[in-house]
């Protein structure tokens, strides 16, 4: 508070009082409690009620008071404090530990009345420019308020024509929904009639397909019973081992022997098979194997890269350390890729395709049927259409929703802000703050955008701080949050951003929506 000149005029008066009667003078005290210090029988009861002391006792350098009321002047007392009047300044309050310390304090130099320190009076001017701030904070609360008055009639506007719209959507986006679901039902029954009729060229195109698979595994078991007839030598209606190892052919690595392994190998493991079982076990690696010993199948390599050392000794080592001849090494490495390609062809010939779209364009189709197809594909499209307008009239009616749910301020003054983004740079970020939105961080160097919150309200009931939250997290650490400090000026703009907590941003910024007039209340033209 800064002192007025009435005030003033009594505490001289009591002080030229007590230096009349050779009293003492009482330093360091509140002008509103200057009569509580008035002599009384030459007795001062201490402000607690609990000790009176003689009336010479006061400022004598002695604390008698617990509370400390008889030395406001001196240094005494641990719990006193000094009051500096500061005559066309601010008042102010010091501990007493602080007079007569050597320090101006006050800045009459009323704390340092025997220290001999040089103080110099300066509150004149010092009030002077308290004033003039004073001044220029008014004229920008003025001002800004007048901005905040403009900025408070859009933004009720804003809400206005938000109601309407929101109305208007709630209409548009009821009808929209019934024609999504007219477009839907058409698409559905359109899809039947496509379905039915791709059923009967589906039910054909799985009976040829059955029948090429029947066929085709008749095929193989007649081939398969020639070949164990072939193989059966001594027709027992087995074939063993030693049959088998008396067709070179089976020489799988082709150093002129077959032996017992590579015989088991052809029997799926067992030492013999009948004819059921050469069919299911021995058949499908024999018959494989035969195609490329004869050369009626060749796969490509995969990797036409020679083979390495290591490669070559790891070759060596699986099979007992004998180094293999390139014949041998070559059909074994074409057996493994005649295995891997031919599991794959299976997978493939197993796979049915799941896709509800018309087949491929090679299937030719009776007009009755090209005709369901378009029709169905002609309702999808409407349909498509449909729910794409439908989604568009939602998008913007949950976006004005929202909106209107948000607390703009006692007179909607930061309507007109919401959605709106300002940047701030330092030396190494671009930051960026959507009002009621979210706060975000960029490097400058280049890289992706980090969320540093997302609007989560105001922080405080004054609308001095708002708050962001759920930001992106930090390694090892939460998700980070932004403090957004809101102060009064001319325009909107971030002033400075910094991160006084890990994770946790502080941004300032200043706005006309920010410049309440109540703030004007707290300046004083009395001097």
């Amino acid at each position: 508070m800064i002192v007025n000149l009435p005030i003033l005029s009594i505490v001289i008066g009591i002080f030229s009082y007590f230096a009349l009667c050779d009293k003492p003078i009482l330093r360091g005290i509140d002008p509103q409690r200057a009569q509580l210090y008035a002599n009384n029988n030459d007795k001062f009861t201490c402000f607690d009620g609990k000790k009176t002391i003689k009336y010479t006792q006061l400022n004598d350098d002695y604390c008698d008071c617990a509370d400390a009321s008889d030395e406001p002047g001196t240094s005494a007392c641990v719990s006193g404090r000094f009051f500096c009047i500061n005559a066309g300044f601010k008042s102010l309050i010091i501990p007493s530990s602080r007079v007569n310390d050597g320090i101006c304090d006050c800045c009459d130099g009323s704390d340092e009345y025997f220290s001999n320190a040089k103080c110099i009076n300066n509150c004149i001017e010092l009030g002077s420019a308290d004033r003039l701030r004073e001044k220029q904070l008014a004229e920008l609360l003025k001002n800004g308020n007048q901005l905040r008055l403009e900025l408070a009639q859009k933004g009720k506007k804003l809400k206005e024509d938000q109601k309407i719209r929101l109305a208007e959507l709630e209409k548009s986006k009821d009808q929209a929904n019934k024609i999504r679901e007219e477009k839907r039902q058409i698409k559905a029954d359109a899809e039947i009639f496509e379905n039915d009729a791709l059923n009967v060229y589906r039910q054909a195109e799985e009976e040829s397909k059955k029948q090429k698979e029947e066929e085709e595994a008749q095929k193989n078991r007649v081939e398969a019973e020639e070949t164990f007839l072939k193989y059966d030598s001594n027709s027992d209606g087995k074939v063993d081992i030693t049959e088998l190892q008396t067709r070179i052919v089976f020489d799988k690595n082709r150093n002129g022997i077959v032996e017992i392994e590579e015989a088991r190998y052809f029997l799926d493991d067992n030492d013999e098979l009948d004819l059921e079982s050469f069919i299911t076990l021995g058949w499908p690696k024999i018959k494989p194997f035969l195609m490329l010993d004869s050369g009626l199948f060749k796969p490509p390599r995969r990797n036409d890269e020679p083979i390495d050392d290591e490669e070559e000794e790891h070759e060596v080592e699986q099979q007992g350390g004998e180094e293999p001849n390139e014949e041998a090494e070559l059909l074994n490495e074409e057996e493994e890729q005649h295995h891997e390609e031919e599991g794959e062809f299976d997978e493939e010939a197993q796979e049915e395709p799941q896709n509800e779209a018309p087949p491929t364009p090679q299937v030719q189709y009776d007009d009755e049927t090209q005709r369901l197809i378009h029709e169905a594909n002609e309702a999808r499209n409407q349909y498509d259409i449909a729910d794409r307008e439908y989604r568009e009239i939602e998008t913007e009616f949950n976006k004005i929703k929202s909106a209107l749910e948000k607390d703009f301020g006692p007179e909607e003054e930061f309507a007109p802000l919401n959605g709106e983004c300002f940047n701030y740079e330092d030396r190494e970020y671009i930051y960026k703050l959507c009002m009621f939105d979210k706060a975000t961080q960029q490097p400058k160097s280049g890289g992706s955008e980090t969320r540093l919150g997302g609007w989560d309200g105001w922080k405080s009931n004054d609308y001095r701080q708002m708050f962001y939250s759920n930001g992106a997290g930090c390694w090892n650490g939460p998700s980070r949050s932004t403090l957004v400090d809101i102060e009064c000026g001319l325009d909107t703009r971030i002033l400075s951003v910094t991160e006084p907590n890990r994770c946790e941003y502080n941004f300032k910024i200043q706005t006309p929506a920010a410049c309440f007039a109540a703030l004007s209340a707290d300046t004083h033209d009395e001097l």
